[in-house]
Formats: structure tokens, C-alpha cells, sequence
């Protein structure tokens, strides 16, 4: 199936999602490189509307490493390869480190930023969390929280606060799938 298209009701609107996170992470680094180079603090890389701002994006890398989910060399090579606007070459026996690397940072960095509508969310996903009543929240976003429980991001009491639950209904929704 195709990645939804759908922005979140936070984002800007007719802003169109990242299709990945290299995608948004390429985006955010040509933004910052003009910044950097003189460009206004507005300038976009695309006319196209996008759901966040750059700095949207380095916020959540921040916040990753704050967490110690990444360190300073996923930030080094993120940042060399994505000034070069490409990813490394696992085929190049120089690049297979950084790719190795690159590779961490990139799947660290995919569910925040999917999280927060940055990048399109899969419609797969939804049907994990058919079903479960979960006071009135979007299938969606639980659909993400639920993902960021089960790779060990977000913790019971972090779910319940993004989704706005009381506690019994996330306990109630996970023995509905877990079973």
C-alpha cells in the first residue's frame, strides 16, 4: 500500500509529508546549508509545503541524543552525508562504516519524525490497532504510539500522555493485542 499522505493537524496547511526519512533529513540539511550560506531564515528548498520547520527535525535528533539513543559520530555523519545530499555506499569499502552508521541514525530517527507527521506514516500499520477503543484518539497516532511502545521510545505513562488517556485505557489496549 502507499504511505498516507495525510499531514497532521499540527502541521501546516496542504503541507505534504516526507515519503522517508532520508528524505526529510537531505531537506533539512540543504535548509541548513543556505542558512548557513546567507539564505533567509524562510528559505525551503521546495516550493511544495512541508510539515515542519528544519529545525523541527534537529529537535528531534536533539532530543535522541539527550536520550542517548544516538551519539556525537551518528550526528558527524549525518551531517557530512547529508551536506553531500546522498547517503553512504555500503559498496564502497570506504563508505561502509559511515553507512553502517548512517543506517542507526536513520531507523533512530524515522519514528520520531513519523510521530510527529514529518514523515508519511504507512497504512499498514493501522489495522494493529483496529478495534481497540481508545476514547475517541486517532487510529494513527495510536497506531505510531503503540510502534513506539514496542521499540522500547515510549514508556506506558509517555503513551498515555500523548494520547491523552486515562491509565486503565492503555492497559486495557495493550491486553487487547497482546492478548
Amino acid at each position: 500500500m502507499p504511505p498516507s499522505t495525510d499531514a497532521p493537524s499540527g502541521a501546516f496547511r496542504g503541507a505534504r509529508p516526507f515519503a522517508s526519512v532520508e528524505e526529510a533529513w537531505f531537506w533539512t540539511m540543504a535548509a541548513l546549508v543556505a542558512r548557513r550560506d546567507g539564505a533567509s531564515h524562510a528559505w525551503t528548498p521546495e516550493k511544495g509545503a512541508r510539515p515542519s520547520e528544519p529545525d523541527d527535525v534537529v529537535k528531534c535528533l536533539d532530543r535522541l541524543y539527550r536520550q542517548r539513543r544516538i551519539d556525537l559520530t551518528h550526528a558527524r555523519v549525518l551531517r557530512v552525508w547529508g551536506e553531500r545530499q546522498r547517503a553512504p555506499d555500503p559498496r564502497h569499502p570506504r563508505e561502509r562504516g559511515a553507512w553502517r552508521i548512517w543506517h542507526e541514525a536513520m531507523s533512530r530517527l524515522d519514528w520520531p519524525l513519523r510521530l510527529r507527521g514529518i514523515v508519511a506514516t504507512p497504512t499498514p500499520a493501522q489495522p494493529i490497532v483496529s478495534g481497540i477503543d481508545v476514547g475517541g484518539a486517532d487510529q494513527t497516532a495510536v497506531a505510531l504510539v503503540w510502534e513506539g511502545m514496542l521499540r522500547g521510545v515510549l514508556s506506558w505513562n509517555e503513551a498515555r500522555d500523548i494520547l491523552g488517556l486515562k491509565p486503565a485505557a492503555v492497559t486495557t489496549a495493550a491486553t487487547s493485542v497482546c492478548g
